[in-house]
């Protein structure tokens, strides 16, 4: 299906980003919690890709000239997408009225099942039947969690990494590693439940305790007036243990020397409230809350690094509802790891750790998603935290990952895939350049709706995606802004990817595809002239010539403002280019 103009009949996305894409929805899968359900989906998304055509264009004819729009070739594509959304389990009936409401089909769905995990799988199995008119499918829990993890540490750019609060940067993520096996799976919910997995078949509970997100929400309610596990967590961030913990500088006077055994370490977890005669008791509920969460997450990182060296695991994974990503909850279970372990296991943890359980519901028994045959990647246009609202108020969270048609591997000539670092400036770290990219990004952003919107001369609608499309990427860099972690490793090629997917969202394949044709053409013209050049030279200075080449050439593509200055003024060519490279006559 092709069109030579641009269609005057582009319609405007669907605004409502919460459960996007409903009516092509092809499967469903369920994870519901006690406090937290995730529903995950899988659709279908059309999409336009545009090039000219260049076989037909007669150059010297005037009109082609100033008719280059005419030239351009549109045709359509499919492409796979996964959606996953989160919310609180107390507002399951208005998100399963919402899903029904919004899908098309229904007779379609008659007979057909969704696949369910976790503890609501049970209770809420009848209310999802009449609701959706799905047969419930209950799955294991512990093995969605499993399947969900391999999953995400195999297609997931950036999606573990160790936390250092307070470091520069706080989170290092890890980059992508062929040999993922064997590792640890900590799983905190009410319990924790303790995985070793040696393969995508092979894994085995090892242990658990009984000490977990469950008991410091008990115990925290008895010693508090907060109700709710946020509340909690949110307390225990601003108070000081060291008011109710006993440390070892109280008992000795400072360090334990002989032990190897820091002055600030606890002791005695609420040692100090002991009863004492004639002490003031100068804690609150804040310090109650920071000594309970220090002295769960330290036994947890205790039992789990204990199993890890029984077992000989170097790596050590942490999800489940007590981290929520909440930086004090993650610290303390590292500190932990590092401190029994004397830096030996590493411990880890996961961006999209709460989706673990759903993307392995969803995983079970499905075909699309063949990590043989494909790959996913996230879509950062799509992927959002708390950031969506819906109908009935409350906000919700969401990952959106696009299937690529073939499978990513590591270049076979690297000596170890591991280790290697694509990308030279890690802008989470390097404070100045994240600054400078975030804004030169958001700066620029008028040029990009200009050229979106000249792309589309003959759409009524094209100044209206424009300004949703502005809309939407400055409110990602204004996230980045904040929480430059917020989709990983923050680089320039991510800026970029971003970008492209929200153009690609509000239907703009290629903005500057004019420019790059104007371009193109320009430089064929120069092309034989340049090429009896290089013949000219002999095979030494041939050789440096075409590196010299090379780097010249690029300049045209590093979008810095000082080049796109220069090109604006239209007199920037190859030879200038070639001639501005520093020491190009050594």
């Amino acid at each position: 299906m092709e069109e030579k103009e641009n269609p005057n009949s582009i319609k405007l996305p669907d605004t409502l980003e919460v459960f996007r894409n409903l009516k092509n929805a092809k499967q469903f899968a369920i994870d519901i919690g006690g406090s937290l359900t995730k529903i995950a989906y899988y659709s279908t998304v059309s999409f336009r890709r545009v090039y000219y055509a260049t076989d037909n264009i007669d150059k010297n004819d005037e009109k082609n000239k100033d008719d280059k729009h005419d030239k351009f070739v549109y045709t359509y594509s499919e492409q796979a997408r996964l959606h996953f959304v989160k919310f609180e389990t107390k507002y399951i009936e208005n998100c399963l009225d919402f899903i029904g409401d919004n899908l098309v089909n229904s007779d379609e769905r008659k007979g057909k099942s969704i696949k369910a995990t976790g503890g609501g799988a049970y209770k809420y199995s009848k209310l999802i039947q009449d609701k959706l008119g799905l047969k419930v499918d209950k799955e294991d829990e512990l093995t969605c969690l499993i399947t969900g993890c391999n999953f995400l540490l195999k297609n997931i750019s950036d999606e573990a990494f160790v936390y250092n609060r307070n470091g520069s940067p706080e989170y290092e993520f890890q980059t992508a590693d062929p040999h993922v096996f064997p590792y640890m799976l900590v799983n905190i919910g009410s319990g924790v439940s303790i995985l070793k997995v040696e393969s995508d078949s092979c894994y085995e509970r090892i242990g658990g305790t009984a000490t977990g997100g469950g008991t410091f929400w008990g115990l925290g309610t008895l010693l508090t007036k907060a109700k709710t596990f946020e509340e909690l967590l949110d307390l225990a961030e601003k108070g000081d243990h060291r008011k109710a913990d006993m440390l070892v500088k109280d008992i000795y006077g400072g360090d334990y020397e002989t032990l190897g055994m820091h002055s600030d370490l606890i002791a005695s977890s609420f040692g100090k409230i002991c009863p004492r005669q004639n002490a003031e008791s100068d804690y609150n509920e804040a310090d109650l809350a920071r000594s309970l969460l220090f002295a769960i997450s330290n036994d947890i990182g205790q039992i789990a690094c204990l199993y890890a060296m029984m077992h000989n695991l170097k790596k050590v994974y942490f999800g489940g509802y007590f981290l929520r990503n909440r930086s004090l909850s993650m610290h303390t279970i590292s500190f932990s790891i590092k401190f029994w372990s004397r830096g030996t296991v590493q411990s880890l943890f996961l961006r999209h750790e709460g989706y673990l359980g759903a993307i392995g519901a969803f995983l079970k028994g499905t075909e699309e998603c063949d990590s043989d045959k494909f790959s996913w990647l996230e879509n950062y246009a799509g992927s959002g935290s708390n950031r969506t609202q819906l109908t009935f108020g409350k906000r919700v969270d969401q990952l959106e990952l696009d299937r690529w048609e073939s499978p990513l591997t590591f270049c076979p000539l690297l000596k170890d895939p591991s280790s290697y670092i694509p990308d030279t400036v890690d802008l989470n770290s390097d404070k100045e350049a994240r600054e400078y990219w975030l804004n030169c990004f958001e700066e620029s952003i008028e040029n990009y709706v200009n050229y979106a919107v000249a792309s589309q001369p003959t759409s009524d609608t094209a100044e209206e995606r424009a300004a949703l499309f502005k809309e939407k990427f400055i409110s990602r860099v204004q996230l980045l802004k904040i929480k430059p972690f917020a989709y990983g490793n923050l680089t320039v090629r991510g800026l970029l990817d971003t970008i492209n997917q929200c153009l690609k969202e509000f239907d703009f394949p290629d903005p500057y595809l004019t420019q790059k044709q104007t371009e193109n053409e320009y430089a064929l013209r120069c092309l034989q002239e340049r090429l009896e050049e290089l013949d000219s030279l002999d095979l030494k200075e041939r050789q440096k010539e075409l590196i010299m080449g090379v780097l010249a050439g690029n300049t045209f593509d590093w979008g810095a403002k000082e080049t796109v200055a220069l090109m604006k003024t239209g007199e920037f060519d190859f030879k200038q280019a070639r001639n501005r490279i520093p020491g190009n006559n050594s």
